[in-house]
């Protein structure tokens, strides 16, 4: 099982960026995928998530409005839209998958003790 997150970068406040989780070895309609980062010194932190079976969406409350998750099943790829980035957003961001994320997924709040895998994180830096 692999999961590969790209799509990070260095950005200004304000802009916005695509991040982009590609599983193999599983699909995404067997496996929640959430989104967590990491910053600095800090705990890792869930951000958002969606289920398997019915792609249902949550989001940690620090990020609603901002931030988007999607998915594209064909490609079995789940998407992170950012928009708006603080430099509070700076960090590593990681995608991981849930075996029992079937109908709801727990990324957000957690910091990811259920997920089963986890991919090598895309680094976030937003400065001006």
């Amino acid at each position: 099982v692999q999961l590969q997150a790209s799509g990070g970068g260095k950005v200004q406040p304000d802009s916005s960026l695509r991040l982009s989780c590609t599983a193999s070895g599983l699909s995404v309609v067997d496996y929640g995928i959430g989104w967590f980062r990491q910053a600095p010194g800090k705990e890792r932190e869930g951000v958002s998530c969606i289920t398997a079976k019915d792609g249902s969406k949550y989001y940690a409350d620090s990020v609603k409005g901002r931030f988007t998750i999607s998915r594209d099943v064909g490609k079995n790829t789940v998407y992170l839209q950012i928009d708006s980035l603080k430099p509070k957003d700076t960090a590593v961001y990681y995608c991981a998958a849930e075996r029992f994320g079937l109908y709801y997924c727990t990324a957000p709040g957690s910091t990811g003790r259920g997920y089963d895998y986890w991919g090598r994180g895309t680094l976030v830096t937003v400065s001006s």
